[in-house]
């Protein structure tokens, strides 16, 4: 009895320890900083009442990332958010114009990413964001290994597609900071 509560314990702490990669995770999935934080808070207190049902401790990090896939496909169900994807930039550690082509590439990338299918961007996300494994992938969202592979697949050949006709660009034409100049 004791060691299923200090096991129980210490799964709490390493649920909230997740958090922060929670809220990174569902931001990058829904690209809204409000809606990221409600989605984890819900991932996470679902975790919490259904703790006891987690049967292999060591499994807590899919197991709670497979419920954040799930309160957001119950938000995509009720709703169409938008989708971009976030990136953090430290301004202190830039020039002025590096910072702003580090802004004007964080904003491309954001559009691109919200091009793909949600399906795409989840498998994407967690792969190369939250660096899991195909099977975990594959845990994580209830899907086959293959299924996995393939949508992370496409979603790198769509991006790398997306990207690329976005660099041929008119010859005439030249950068932000160009023009500005």
């Amino acid at each position: 009895m004791f060691t299923t509560w200090r096991s129980e314990s210490k799964n709490r702490q390493r649920l909230a320890a997740l958090g922060p990669r929670l809220r990174r995770l569902a931001l990058a999935w829904c690209g809204e900083e409000s809606l990221a934080e409600d989605l984890s808070q819900e991932a996470l207190t679902r975790a919490l009442s259904r703790l006891t049902s987690l049967k292999d401790d060591q499994a807590l990090e899919g197991w709670a990332f497979a419920i954040l896939a799930n309160c957001f496909r119950d938000h995509c169900r009720r709703q169409r958010p938008s989708d971009p994807f976030d990136e953090c930039i430290d301004p202190s550690q830039h020039s002025a114009d590096e910072h702003l082509s580090q802004q004007q590439t964080a904003t491309r990338l954001r559009q691109v990413i919200a091009q793909l299918s949600p399906h795409q961007r989840e498998v994407l996300m967690l792969v190369d964001l939250e660096a899991c494994s195909y099977a975990e992938v594959a845990d994580i969202l209830d899907i086959p290994v293959g299924t996995v592979m393939s949508r992370l697949n496409r979603a790198r050949q769509q991006l790398r597609r997306l990207i690329t006709s976005d660099k041929r660009t008119p010859s005439g034409s030249r950068s932000f900071m160009e023009r500005v100049k």
